[in-house]
């Protein structure tokens, strides 16, 4: 799952250098926090959060295949 997030998030920012993704892996949850740089944050979140909800929505799909519950945050 991890490598999903990373290739949707690395063809959104500028800034691929600054991308850190970090997951802590649970028995039936999985959570990733995303590091991302200051500039490239508003194209992450977009307007009004619709970008960073659809983001988690894609994810929350991939998750519920292999019957886990997943957690997506954003931070710079």
């Amino acid at each position: 799952m991890k490598e999903i997030l990373e290739t949707i998030i690395l063809n959104m920012v500028d800034n691929k250098e600054a991308v850190v993704i970090t997951e802590t892996l649970e028995e039936r949850k999985a959570s990733y926090v995303v590091k991302i740089a200051e500039a490239d944050m508003g194209r992450i979140i977009g307007k009004q959060g619709k970008t960073a909800k659809a983001i988690r929505m894609i994810m929350k799909s991939v998750a519920g295949k292999e019957h886990k519950r997943i957690e997506v945050e954003f931070v710079n």
